[in-house]
Order: structure tokens, then C-alpha cells, then sequence
């Protein structure tokens, strides 16, 4: 079985969003963050944080980049477990057990988007389309099998949706010399 863990390739992460997850957290796409808020209003780092991040569950920071590892169903259980006390305690969520069926499902989808090789990265995008979000996901595979230790440019093929989405550049070097003022 395999899950998803936050990674960083470079220092970005710690100045496009408001808490960046640290590398090595279980992590799920966590959309759930921005219900029932008006995406549309987001700007700066909270738009960023819509449109492309992954959510660290020790944190609750965001991650651009997650990457698959194989785990053991006890690893599942503590994300899930992780998960559920996360929604009671930041998110308000009931009780215990809806929270940890909440996490289950949530913990489910991250799963399903690891069914890819050890050590595929993936990122996502998200957006607002007719009143509902909508999240498309990209792997980014090792060259030659990750036979090399990898390097953050070394990640170049390509699988998911291939359609340009004008307006989603983000000016790592503007929101740098930003975050210096």
C-alpha cells in the first residue's frame, strides 16, 4: 500500500504559503480547508495554497509537491488517526468517530492518488469551476527508472492533464523578494 508524504525540493514552499508543511508529513489533498469559503476572494499566499498545495497533516502546512512511499497498514492507521484529531481540533468536526470516518475517507483519496511508483511525486491543481472545486493531479516520474539519487530537476516526465492553464504562473522570485520586506 502506499501513501502520501510531503517533500521539498527547494526552498519555495517556506515563502508562496502562509506554513509550509515540513518534508516527511502524511499528507492529502485537503480541499476540505477551504469549505465553505469563497475561493475566489482568495489572494496571495491563501490563492496559492487553493490552487496548488497539499496539506501536511502534523502542520497543517502546505506542500507544492507530495511524493509516494510505501507504507504498512499501521502507517494508514496513524495518518487516518492523525487525520481525525486534526479535524476535531482545528476544524471542528463533531466527535471522535465522525472525524476519524471523515480522515478514513480523506486518508482513501490520498491513497488512490499513490497508486503510482515509490517515489513518483505528484502535484495538483485546483480550481473553481461552476460553484464547485476541482482538483487535477500531475506525477512527475524519475528518468531512467530513479536508478540516479534524485535531484530536483531531474523530474521531467510528465503524466496528467496537459491542457496550458493560463493565470497559474507563480513569480517565485516577486514573492521572495516580498517576503525580504
Amino acid at each position: 500500500m502506499n501513501l502520501l508524504r510531503t517533500i521539498r525540493l527547494d526552498a519555495s514552499d517556506t515563502f508562496i504559503f502562509d506554513t509550509a508543511a515540513e518534508p516527511g508529513e502524511w499528507a492529502v489533498p485537503g480541499a476540505f480547508v477551504f469549505w465553505p469559503q469563497n475561493p475566489d476572494e482568495f489572494t496571495g499566499k491563501a490563492r496559492v495554497a487553493f490552487r496548488s498545495g497539499f496539506l501536511g497533516l502534523d502542520s497543517l502546512g502546505w506542500s507544492t509537491l507530495v511524493q509516494v512511499v510505501e507504507v504498512t497498514e499501521s502507517d494508514r492507521d496513524a495518518a487516518v488517526e492523525l487525520l481525525a484529531q486534526k479535524l476535531v481540533s482545528a476544524f471542528g468536526a463533531p466527535d471522535i468517530d465522525t472525524a476519524r470516518r471523515a480522515a478514513a475517507e480523506e486518508i482513501a483519496f490520498a491513497a488512490s492518488l499513490a497508486e503510482q511508483p515509490k517515489d513518483t511525486l505528484v502535484a495538483l491543481h485546483r480550481r473553481v469551476d461552476d460553484g464547485e472545486i476541482r482538483e487535477t493531479f500531475r506525477t512527475l516520474q524519475p528518468r531512467n527508472g530513479g536508478r540516479k539519487p534524485a535531484r530536483a530537476f531531474s523530474f521531467m516526465e510528465l503524466e496528467g492533464e496537459d491542457e496550458d492553464q493560463p493565470g497559474d504562473a507563480v513569480d517565485l522570485v516577486s514573492l521572495a523578494e516580498r517576503e525580504r520586506k
